[in-house]
């Protein structure tokens, strides 16, 4: 199974795979694979950016999910979500706290 890796601004370590079950012959035509998300989810993601390609069939295992999981949603939904680790969570939510107290006293 080939798929797309992208990343988006507006969240940090975030990442979205989308399946190309059709790759390589799906290549000469221009889609917007991005279009497989639900529209309320692509919405609050914001602008994607193109990160890769990856042949999880030639991948061994990814950093930090675990591949076979990856393969079943994209084969039942055409898409996987990868959030990020509950550290990087925990410091963007204190982050956002920091930001929204720093405006209340300005």
């Amino acid at each position: 199974m080939h798929c797309d890796i992208y990343k988006f601004p507006k969240h940090d370590e975030m990442y979205v795979y989308i399946a190309r079950p059709n790759y390589p012959d799906d290549v000469e035509t221009l889609t917007d694979w991005l279009g497989v998300l639900p529209k309320e989810l692509r919405a609050s993601l914001g602008q994607g950016k193109f990160v890769m390609h990856l042949d999880l069939d030639a991948t061994e295992k990814l950093a930090r999910v675990n591949k076979e999981d990856v393969l079943a949603k994209l084969i039942e939904q055409g898409y996987y979500v990868q959030t990020p680790p509950q550290d990087i969570l925990l410091r963007q939510a204190q982050n956002r706290a920091k930001d929204a107290q720093d405006k209340r006293y300005d």
